[in-house]
């Protein structure tokens, strides 16, 4: 199958049209009319991936991170960047990133779905059509309410995380909560207008962490790859059963921050 098939298979169901301005999702190297058999699932194009991805005979890999993001003038060896995109090239390894189509149209089910929200509402609408929203992030109902401390643990269980960080009163109650993957310091006025307890997300730095426990809410930072490394598992599934006569691998799940007690 040519990497151009596979990319318009998943493209009618993701289509790059609902990322974000700002984001490079979709084909970023290669030759899209290289033939596939295995696609090889990362969260993002490390030099680890690549060579992972080569030992395993992968003719294509995704992420869901794009290697390339910011606006490249060159491609050389002499940038790491480059050595990894002259590398997947030379070993006729076709590109392709999706990035926050995902997010609105996959990722945001999937974490909710992850943490057994109900009443979900989108966080954050990118998209909305007659009665359609698309969006960044989840809001929801918990299973039961429970305190700061339990729900942490929720998380972290439910996420089956290493750990996470919590910022706010342990025995506050949380009924109903926030999620966006990744890094979500930048949609805080969305979670305060949700008439949520906590908010679920990644990369959250002390000062924001601070001052969103001064506006009421309890943060639960559960780190940007704790966060999105679900993307590998629910994306082998939907490949499996969308293309069932290709083979699909991942990466190892491999927490990438380490902590020493």
């Amino acid at each position: 199958m040519k990497c151009k098939d596979i990319i318009a298979k998943i493209e009618e169901k993701y289509p790059v049209s609902f990322a974000e301005g700002w984001d490079n999702s979709g084909f970023l190297a290669g030759d899209a009319s290289w033939e596939a058999k295995k696609i090889f699932l990362a969260l993002d194009a490390t030099d680890e991936v690549i060579d992972t991805a080569i030992q395993c005979g992968a003719d294509m890999i995704i992420t869901h991170h794009p290697l390339i993001f910011s606006g490249m003038k060159k491609i050389t060896a002499d940038d790491f960047i480059g050595r990894r995109i002259i590398k997947m090239v030379q070993h006729k390894i076709c590109y392709y990133a999706m990035h926050t189509n995902f997010d609105v149209l996959g990722m945001a089910e999937l974490s909710a779905d992850y943490l057994q929200l109900s009443h979900r509402e989108v966080l954050d609408v990118t998209y909305e059509e007659d009665t359609r929203k698309e969006g960044i992030g989840r809001c929801g109902d918990l299973p039961a309410p429970m305190t700061l401390r339990e729900c942490g643990k929720f998380v972290k269980d439910r996420l089956y995380l290493p750990f996470v960080q919590i910022y706010g009163n342990e025995n506050k109650i949380i009924e109903k909560l926030a999620i966006c993957t990744g890094s979500g310091k930048s949609l805080m006025k969305q979670v305060l207008k949700n008439g949520v307890q906590a908010y679920v997300t990644g990369d959250m730095d002390y000062h924001s962490s601070i001052d969103a426990v001064a506006q009421g809410i309890c943060i639960i930072d559960a780190g940007h790859y704790g966060t999105e490394y679900i993307f590998m598992d629910y994306m082998e599934r939907e490949l499996t059963a969308m293309l069932p006569d290709l083979e699909v691998e991942k990466m190892p799940v491999s927490y990438p921050c380490k902590i020493i007690d």
